[in-house]
């Protein structure tokens, strides 16, 4: 048998490996981490009796203790919510995390963010401006070791698409708010807050999606036009449940967001999504994987649906649907950065 040139010998071993890497990965992906195997189910806003709320502070903790959460925060306007009544229903099961509802108007714009995990209470900023009156705030719970979410942007239309492209430092924003009067969907030339959202995150914003009550009203009747609990909620996978660990995966990214649907399992390496639905009744899913601009990339009515990853997106994101109208936000994968080009 013939010997190949050594030359050609020399530039083969170089070359080889090379095309290899460029066609094995050509893109990364900046892949949510998972960090352990519980999945721990809260919510991160509602009030009580100290600000607008109808109930006092260990009322609201048990209605969430006996309806099956493992964690919330109360997160009452200007104000951190301490009970010790409210305290002696914590155990290994269920957590209060502190928390407060910074809450300031710009001229007619009223401006709520949430601080998550703060050791003390906060005093909310002002502005000459709308964006700066949101960013002292945001910096403020930032600053103060906490995690700060975005609330109900299109309450009274206040917190619109370019003042939210202009903040910074900010990762989680309510997509969701049970609240009947915020106007999550958007009207009459409005974009609901979900379109920001895919708005936001074709900018190039890592920002992570909410769902959650904004309750103010445990007592009376529960009807569709009250501010009831138990509308929308996270379930966060952390490594164990306590305080740190739960806004440390929601910094993360390692959450989803749902009215009722349940998934057991997310799974994301750098080549899929893979969800698992918890099969709830005789239910059907339908499971959209959403895109660049909002653009729906793939739909599937599988149980276990999956989409297969790839560089012509900015991000990828999943939201799934069942037959009563319930839905879960899975939380976008970030492309990381281009290689080869």
């Amino acid at each position: 048998m013939r010997r190949l040139p050594r030359v050609l010998i020399s530039f083969l071993f170089f070359i080889v490996p090379v095309l290899f890497t460029s066609c094995q990965k050509p893109y990364e992906f900046d892949l949510p981490d998972f960090p352990g195997s519980r999945w721990y189910k809260g919510n991160t806003h509602t009030h009580t009796f100290f600000s607008d709320g109808d109930s006092s502070p260990e009322q609201v903790t048990k209605w969430y203790k006996d309806h099956g959460y493992q964690f919330l925060v109360i997160s009452d306007h200007n104000l951190l919510t301490v009970s010790e009544k409210a305290d002696q229903l914590t155990d290994s099961t269920f957590i209060l995390i502190t928390g407060d509802e910074l809450t300031i108007n710009f001229e007619k714009h009223p401006v709520h963010i949430n601080a998550l995990n703060i050791s003390k209470e906060l005093k909310p900023l002002t502005d000459t401006t709308l964006v700066g009156t949101i960013q002292k705030n945001v910096d403020l719970v930032n600053q103060s070791g906490g995690l700060a979410h975005v609330n109900h942007p299109n309450f009274r239309w206040a917190l619109n698409y370019e003042a939210l492209s202009k903040t910074n430092n900010y990762k989680l924003l309510e997509i969701y708010s049970g609240h009947p009067i915020v106007n999550d969907f958007g009207g009459g030339g409005y974009p609901s807050v979900e379109q920001m959202w895919d708005m936001l995150l074709s900018d190039g914003k890592r920002i992570y999606g909410m769902a959650v009550d904004d309750a103010h009203q445990f007592k009376g009747e529960f009807a569709p036009h009250r501010v009831n609990p138990g509308r929308g909620w996270v379930m966060v996978r952390a490594a164990s449940l306590n305080g740190d660990n739960i806004v440390k995966s929601l910094d993360a990214g390692a959450f989803y967001s749902s009215t009722g649907v349940v998934l057991d399992d997310i799974i994301i390496d750098a080549k899929q999504i893979k969800i698992k639905i918890h099969q709830h009744s005789d239910f059907k899913y339908r499971t959209e994987f959403i895109g660049d601009g909002g653009q729906v990339l793939a739909e599937s009515e599988e149980i276990n649906p999956v989409y297969t990853l790839n560089k012509a997106q900015k991000y990828v994101r999943a939201k799934v649907y069942d037959s009563m109208g319930a839905v879960a936000w899975v939380q976008p994968v970030f492309i990381k950065k281009e290689l080869n080009q």
